[in-house]
């Protein structure tokens, strides 16, 4: 299975590279697939590259389910 998972992007570096924060963790990915990208934005992530921007509002519905899913599976 693969998934997928919006990220806040944190810091834009060279060479079409950023630091994104994904549930309080700062990643490096490659944003080589997307035409530009801005501090700040979310973006959809898969093995370290941003796939699609995303609005905050769909972001943070996506993350509460994931957060969710997450206390639900530790309340077994």
């Amino acid at each position: 299975m693969c998934l997928a998972l919006p990220a806040q992007v944190i810091e834009l570096l060279e060479d079409q590279r950023a630091i994104v924060s994904l549930g309080g963790v700062r990643k490096e990915i490659s944003t080589s697939l997307l035409e530009t990208v801005s501090a700040g934005e979310y973006v959809i992530i898969h093995v370290g590259y941003a796939l699609t921007r995303l609005d905050e509002q769909e972001a943070q519905k996506t993350l509460q389910l994931f957060a969710d899913l997450f206390q639900e599976g530790n309340d077994h």
